[in-house]
């Protein structure tokens, strides 16, 4: 039972920068490589604000605002001016990445900080002693998923948003503002980042290489699900955190990921346009 605990913190997380990614690159057709970057941009508005004398909850708040409006500058300053070169937006976020933890590094210096435990503790559920903190991640994780999808399929908002997806040309005809889109989408995906940050901060040491331990895992979880639907880069979530904690069961952390990472790769290679776009053939 603590395996599938494990495996839902982990998944839980995940599925948020995962989402973020989702939006992003479903609609802008971005590949954002500073999306690690707004995780630590969250996590370390939380070591700021505790440290200030602020709660935990007000900073969780208040690290989802601020890597949203760090995703919605980068969006103004960056990203506007080269939607149509695809291979310039990898580099350009990349040089943003690099720029964002240079400068958490000068704010806050290279060594990892701590957050106090807001909610400490344990409670028993099926049998097994858990940390309370880790269950309400679990919790807040999968209700903002939930939000998140209604909002896309059960709202006027989310049936824009999906227009603009499947065609941004027809989509722009029938009057809609492509542009106004584009920097709310990209804004919320820096945002969900951040709350994903924030929210697993007192559980982890916060330091500048936190976003990169997301980012790859993210990318292979979309890349083996696949864009076809919501439901694929969460079932490529549910594949990459379960083989992580099951083989790190038996093996290092580090050779757990390389290979998890050999895997996905061959996985990617069976079914390049995800799982549930092969099954569909």
């Amino acid at each position: 039972m603590e395996f599938v605990l494990d495996t839902l913190n982990y998944f839980s997380v995940l599925m948020l920068v995962v989402l973020g990614l989702v939006v992003i690159f479903g609609l802008m057709n971005v590949i954002n490589m500073a999306h690690g970057e707004f995780i630590l941009i969250g996590a370390y508005t939380v070591v700021a604000v505790t440290s200030a004398g602020g709660s935990f909850w007000l900073a969780l708040v208040i690290g989802s605002l601020v890597a949203g409006l760090a995703g919605l500058l980068v969006e103004l300053l960056v990203v506007r001016h080269i939607y149509t070169r695809f291979i310039d937006t990898i580099l350009a976020t990349w040089g943003v990445s690099l720029v964002l933890k240079q400068t958490v590094i000068v704010i806050f210096g290279p060594t990892g900080q701590s957050v106090q435990n807001p909610l400490p503790g344990v409670m028993n559920v099926f049998g097994v002693e858990y940390p309370r903190m880790r269950i309400l991640i679990i919790g807040m994780a999968f209700g903002l998923t939930v939000v998140l999808y209604l909002a896309l399929f059960s709202s006027r908002l989310g049936l824009k948003l999906r227009a603009v997806i499947a065609n941004r040309d027809m989509a722009s005809t029938l009057g809609l503002n492509t542009r106004r889109m584009d920097m709310a989408s990209f804004s919320l995906g820096a945002g969900l980042a951040g709350f994903a940050g924030a929210l697993m901060s007192p559980m982890i040491s916060v330091d500048p290489q936190l976003g990169v331990g997301f980012l790859i895992p993210s990318f292979l979880s979309i890349l083996l699900g696949g864009l076809n639907s919501l439901l694929g880069p969460i079932l490529g979530v549910g594949a990459i955190s379960g083989s992580t904690n099951l083989i790190a069961g038996w093996l290092s952390q580090a050779d757990t990921q390389v290979i998890v990472f050999l895997l996905a790769i061959l996985v990617i290679r069976l079914f390049p346009e995800g799982i549930l776009k092969r099954r569909q053939k």
